[in-house]
């Protein structure tokens, strides 16, 4: 059985294929079902998409969703809340392994089943990715290696052979990543010396000044403060073997790389690195052993109540490491805690393996699933909605965080992703929430309303300066921290974004507030950011499908007719990424490659529910005239649904840092498409604002 061992039961198992080799038929913890998954390829062939049940000719549209609501509705828990595992990628899996090596706390059973989850993600030709189908990445096949030798893998077995080929074709480690070298200093596998500086100092700088810890995004100034610590320390651990295989040149293993020019960015954050080298050897110490205190406060202050930091791993993994090279042994109250939250991120699958969330999703796929139901036609007082909404009720953070740096008169009122975060309650979140608790008919309506109505001044509140959203903070838009030299993965700022705004202001209009001033200069801002061909970027979604099906209904919800000159160009672009299977898809690589890639790759089951959604709302659907491309789009979800009521979905269409780090939601394959269908059904949510 797939189960997060967090003590509350994950509703969710996931029927298609998660990791390489047959499966026996599994049985759905809620409603006794078995599913046959289909058989995986080769073994090293790493994880293709099932065979969906295609079936031919037209399709019930209503048999499809009445199949999907029902299986959306078995997943939820009895406490009333919904869970999809979240997958990333095995430098999660690798670095519990060598979290666990550097602490002294590795165990034989748990290395095996994690050994054996990272085997089976591994490519044909021996690397590994950092999402479904993508190419090779250098770090993330770094971390596999050393993981799978800590397991014991012998390096002259074929597998990783062929993997330290391709480490060392494309540069070494010194090529990898920092943050990939940071784990490999902490075993003298590569000198501190060589990494960029970050100095724990940084603490005191006082907000004005640049590079203070809240000119980082959140998750990154919550990764950045212990890592202050680390490399104050620079520890190093008895390696128990070497890694000469995995550099270019073993005689050369650490080669400097040639300064940039002075007269660009690089080269200047390059030559303050230098300073900041030579001042770790001079630091003043009790400068330094307050900054380390400090630091040291500053994350206690900030560990959940579930024992985690932030409910990610990166911060929870560095601030386990910072506060034992602070003192704090394992037995420490804090120490317990942290290192138990990471047994709550671990999912177990049939077949033995092992792997590890990076994060958990209970509050987005809860209102999510919320939306979804009511718009598949569940009455507005059905126990399940109404359950739903109790657990959402009592999500709300109802106390400040460091969001409250920038806005310190700002009422807190806002909701988080996790199950527990109070320190980072997020506006897109908090948007979906108070579209879901604005669709169930509560008993207690006062409560509810206080809730949209907290919601929604808090949102208001962190309005930034140009009329968006970020995802955070308010105006976190500083280009200097992405310049550094210590920061070459990831997007460490959270500057507005196109589907964050889109979402609240689809729920302002849904208050009644679509002729707002501070709705209309969200509104001007998504009109003036849309792309050139039509279509808007996805900073949190894969990609410009993402943006668009987040807009479209949005901008029509708060007034923006159909026939808007943005909202025809959105159609026509929507027409033109149309699949000839009839569904949509879109690869990550549209990050790095927009032209080739926009709304471009195999056609999924939240893709092609985002797109349907943007067309419906833009009046393409039975609420407007008839569409030959909505037709197709929906016929491909009927076409593709399998016997459960989900969808086959081994693509990752969530989107952490764009490129960088990339996401498979558990739970998109089945409730965006009861939305989608929904609403072709049914017609359009609710819109307070209206023309």
């Amino acid at each position: 059985m797939t189960a997060t061992a967090d003590g509350r039961l994950d509703p969710e198992y996931d029927p298609e294929p998660a990791a390489v080799g047959e499966r026996p038929p599994v049985t759905d913890r809620l409603t006794g079902r078995q599913t046959t998954v289909a058989t995986a390829p080769a073994p090293g062939a790493g994880r293709r998409q099932a065979e969906g049940p295609e079936r031919s000719g037209p399709l019930d549209p209503a048999q499809a969703l009445a199949r999907a609501t029902a299986e959306l509705l078995s997943r939820q828990s009895p406490d009333g809340w919904w869970k999809g595992d979240l997958e990333t990628n095995v430098t999660m899996d690798a670095e519990d392994l060598l979290l666990r090596q550097f602490l002294g706390i590795r165990e034989p059973e748990q290395t095996a089943a994690t050994a054996a989850w990272i085997r089976s993600q591994q490519r044909e030709d021996g690397t590994w990715s950092t999402f479904y189908g993508g190419p090779p990445e250098l770090s993330t096949t770094v971390e596999a290696y050393v993981a799978l030798k800590l397991a014991g893998d012998d390096p002259g077995a074929p597998h990783m052979a062929a993997a330290a080929r391709y480490v060392r074709e494309r540069g070494g480690i010194a090529a990898s990543r920092v943050f990939t070298r940071i784990w490999l200093a902490l075993f003298g596998w590569w000198p501190w010396e060589r990494l960029p500086e970050m100095p724990p100092e940084i603490i005191f700088l006082p907000r004005w000044l640049p590079l203070n810890i809240y000119a980082f995004g959140c998750w990154a100034r919550q990764t950045i403060v212990p890592l202050t610590v680390v490399s104050a320390h620079r520890p190093v651990r008895p390696a128990p073997f070497d890694l000469t295989e995995l550099h270019t040149d073993p005689a050369d293993p650490y080669p400097l790389r040639p300064l940039a020019p002075p007269t660009g960015w690089d080269g200047v954050f390059e030559r303050l690195d230098l300073v900041l080298h030579a001042y770790h050897k001079r630091a003043l110490r009790p400068l330094r052993r307050a900054a380390l205190a400090q630091a040291g406060r500053w994350i206690v202050e900030r560990q959940e109540a579930d024992g985690c930091w932030g409910g990610i791993q990166p911060p929870a993994v560095y601030s386990l490491i910072a506060l034992h090279l602070l003192g704090y042994d394992l037995e420490h109250p804090v120490m317990r805690a942290g290192l138990a939250a990471f047994d709550r991120f671990t999912v177990h699958t049939e077949d033995g393996r092992r792997w590890l969330e990076a994060c958990q999703s209970p509050v987005w796929d809860t209102c999510l699933a919320t939306i979804a139901l009511r718009d598949a036609g569940l009455p507005a007082d059905h126990p399940a909605l109404v359950s739903a909404a109790d657990w959402m009720l009592a999500e709300e953070i109802r106390r400040p965080g460091d969001w409250s740096v920038q806005r310190p008169r700002l009422a807190p009122g806002g909701w988080a992703f996790e199950f527990e975060n109070d320190n980072y309650p997020d506006i897109d979140d908090t948007a979906e929430v108070v579209l879901a608790l604005k669709r169930v008919a509560h008993p207690d309506r006062a409560r509810i309303d206080g809730a949209v109505r907290r919601g929604v001044e808090w949102n208001l509140g962190m309005q930034s300066r140009n009329g968006a959203w970020g995802a955070f903070d308010v105006d976190n838009t500083s280009t200097l921290p992405n310049k550094l030299p210590f920061c070459d993965f990831g997007e460490v700022v959270d500057p507005p974004s196109a589907d964050v705004t889109a979402h609240v202001v689809e729920m302002l209009a849904e208050t009644g507030l679509a002729g707002d001033r501070r709705t209309r200069r969200g509104i001007d801002w998504l009109l003036k950011n849309q792309e050139p061909d039509g279509s808007w970027f996805g900073r949190w979604g894969t990609n410009y499908i993402y943006g668009t099906g987040s807009v479209l209904p949005a901008l029509v919800a708060a007034g923006i007719p159909g026939s808007h000159p943005a909202v025809r160009r959105a159609v026509d672009w929507l027409a033109d990424r149309q699949n000839p299977d009839g569904g949509w898809g879109e690869d990550m690589r549209s990050y790095e490659d927009p032209v080739r890639w926009s709304g471009r790759g195999d056609s999924t089951a939240s893709q092609t529910a985002w797109a349907l959604m943007a067309l419906l709302a833009a009046g393409e659907g039975p609420d407007g005239a008839r569409s030959e491309v909505v037709e197709r789009g929906v016929q491909w979800l009927c076409r593709t649904q399998l016997p459960s009521g989900s969808w086959d979905e081994p693509q990752f269409t969530g989107t952490g840092f764009p490129w960088d780090f990339s996401i498979n939601y558990h739970l998109y394959r089945l409730v965006f498409p009861v939305t989608a269908l929904g609403r072709y059904l049914h017609g359009s949510p609710l819109t307070g604002g209206g023309a």
